[in-house]
């Protein structure tokens, strides 16, 4: 198959069928052999009322519907499990990006060799409480990630195939998906500007809580990417480090103080002594938890984690996936 296009949604039911539309319009005018995946996230309205509509007029319109609410990473995730095309796009439900780019992007991974391509919305049409906290976020994650991407959270992407097979997302990490795609060693990340429209129906599902949890985020990602396969190497060294220099402390501390017991230091009282006497334990404790939680860390990096195992309540169209 040509393309898949995954299509996360949470009570959307007033978009889908325009949606729907538009994508049509471009992919059947492209000629591609093509399949469209809706994961309904839970929705409490009609949304997957809609998307078997949609299905039941044309079948490469598909759909997987969670028994609850797991968040865009899952449904992300999800989506990209049962996609089939060489090329796999990923787009909002809320009617803000716009199908007709889709060419573009397909050519970029196929023709131009990129293995993951980044919209850009230049010209956002959001309101001020959501861009400026945008603008913020990417800067940071420029600089930590070094990923050069203007727009690393915008939804609507490309990827190879081989990418979203070989990268597992979950929680809230689909934000960092281009930083986890480079961990693995798909280098070639590129963008594409893109255009932007105003939400035309109902309102967007976050806040600013989003901002503050994307920082965390980013450093929990930065780290998992870097040290997930040696934790040691990570709190070893800060282990290590602050282990020493408290143990020098103290060493320093107790060689006053047999000095001032063999009379070369008379004056030496060990009562003066007693705020770097807290620095030096506090140093010395630290770096022993430091090192014990890099031993638990490479305990618990060893097992293996179900992340991802989210209850399916209904499919259309794929399936292996009920």
């Amino acid at each position: 198959m040509d393309l898949s296009i995954v299509v996360p949604a949470f009570n959307e039911e007033e978009s889908i069928a325009q949606l729907v539309d538009e994508i049509i319009d471009v992919v059947d005018g492209e000629g591609y052999d093509w399949e469209l995946i809706f994961i309904d996230d839970g929705s409490s309205d009609d949304t997957w009322r809609e998307i078997q509509k949609q299905h039941n007029a044309n079948p490469c319109v598909r759909g997987l519907r969670f028994q609850r609410n797991y968040g865009k990473a899952a449904a992300l995730h999800t989506g990209f499990r049962a996609s089939k095309g060489r090329v796999v796009m990923t787009m909002d439900a809320d009617l803000q990006d716009r199908p007709k780019h889709i060419p573009e992007f397909y050519k970029m991974i196929l023709e131009e060799g990129y293995d993951l391509v980044s919209g850009w919305k230049q010209k956002r049409k959001d309101p001020i409480s959501k861009t400026i906290p945008t603008k913020l976020y990417n800067g940071v994650n420029r600089m930590v990630s070094g990923i050069k991407l203007h727009d690393q959270n915008c939804g609507f992407k490309a990827y190879r195939r081989e990418v979203v097979h070989n990268i597992e997302i979950y929680g809230e990490m689909h934000r960092y998906i281009p930083v986890i795609a480079n961990s693995a060693g798909f280098h070639k990340i590129g963008e594409l500007k893109v255009e932007h429209i105003a939400r035309p129906f109902g309102k967007t599902k976050y806040g600013l809580n989003r901002f503050l949890f994307g920082l965390l985020d980013l450093f929990s990602i930065t780290f998992l990417t870097r040290y997930s396969k040696s934790p040691m190497h990570f709190f070893g060294f800060w282990g290590l480090l602050t282990f020493s220099v408290g143990g020098g402390v103290l060493f320093y501390l107790y060689l006053m103080k047999l000095l001032g017991m063999v009379g070369v230091f008379s004056e030496y009282y060990i009562g003066d002594r007693i705020p770097a006497l807290f620095f030096g334990v506090t140093l010395f404790l630290l770096g022993v938890l430091l090192i014990f939680t890099g031993l638990l860390a490479e305990m618990i990096g060893r097992t293996s984690l179900d992340r991802n195992n989210y209850r399916i309540s209904e499919s259309l169209g794929i399936e292996d996936q009920a």
